[in-house]
């Protein structure tokens, strides 16, 4: 039986352990900060689901959603006199919609929990080393590429963190992360993503340019 969960549609995809800042303006969403915040902490959680077709703001704003999303936990609120808020969110929980019931003030979901596996251990390690070398590659290039100079990141150990790490970070189109997250392992996320960055790292060896910034919107800081 599927669960009911808060919706929050985003021109962005939210991916397991990134900081999520949001700034909440509409009523709906309004309401649902306050609801939320009069529930217990452990209890403080919506889902953000990147949408398809349609835009953010408005009532009639979102006509199509996809179907792979990640629970946002309320971390911090900050609210405003005019009844605004700024929140910190952090991506946890993947689900699929099963469904959606529109009689509220904002839109909620009939959810199913996706697990959050490795795969085949093998497969994943030889993937991770892999994925590790051709991004500290794809860094390389980018920094290249706007005339930085490369600032060497500590990499996660886990094989998954790692595979959300290089989903958040990478600068990809909204459908190449949605992507990355709705894939079914761990093993599969790598190996997708060392498709991608060796076609990514080749543009910018090849035409010196970044992608847009356009391209790059989201979070890419994990918690």
């Amino acid at each position: 039986m599927s669960d009911r969960l808060p919706l929050f549609p985003l021109g962005l995809v939210l991916l397991p352990g990134l900081v999520l800042p949001l700034h909440v303006f509409e009523e709906r969403y309004r309401v649902l900060v306050r609801e939320l915040l009069e529930l217990p902490e452990e209890q403080r959680r919506f889902g953000v689901v990147a949408i398809r077709e349609g835009r953010e703001v408005g009532a009639d704003g979102v006509t199509a959603l996809h179907e792979v999303g990640c629970v946002a936990r309320l971390r911090r609120v900050e609210p405003h006199a005019d009844g605004r808020f700024d929140i910190v969110t952090t991506g946890a929980e993947r689900f699929r919609l099963t469904g959606l019931e529109t009689g509220g003030p904002y839109l909620t979901g009939l959810v199913d929990w996706l697990p959050d596996e490795l795969g085949p251990a093998e497969e994943a390690a030889l993937l991770d080393r892999a994925v590790r070398a051709e991004f500290l590659a794809y860094l390389a290039a980018l920094a290249d590429a706007r005339g930085d100079e490369l600032e060497e990141p500590e990499l996660p150990a886990s094989s998954l963190v790692l595979g959300y790490l290089v989903a958040a970070t990478v600068l990809l189109d909204l459908d190449d992360r949605q992507a990355l997250l709705a894939q079914t392992d761990g093993a599969a996320r790598l190996r997708a993503e060392l498709s991608l960055l060796r076609r990514e790292g080749t543009l910018l060896r090849v035409l010196g340019a970044t992608p847009s910034p356009e391209l790059a919107r989201g979070p890419i800081s994990l918690n």
